[in-house]
């Protein structure tokens, strides 16, 4: 995937995280935490350059696995 489309994707999750989080009063502590982190780990991976196909999947497995943590909670 190139680079541009990756971050583009990675603009769209955060987009989308941020506005779950601002639009979303009803959200337990827990859940603002879940999500805070899943932010900062999009950020990072967003600024984060030189980085290998490994270690993104990682980064991105790691994203997905608090979103579910999310969701499922």
């Amino acid at each position: 995937m190139s680079r541009l489309k990756q971050n583009q994707i990675i603009d769209n999750a955060i987009q989308s995280i941020a506005s779950i989080t601002k639009s979303q009063c009803s959200l337990s502590e827990q859940d603002l935490t879940v999500l805070n982190e899943a932010l900062e780990r999009l950020q990072f991976l967003k600024r984060k350059k030189g980085k290998t196909n490994v270690q993104i999947h990682n980064e991105i497995a790691q994203i997905v696995a608090l979103l579910v943590k999310f969701f499922k909670d």
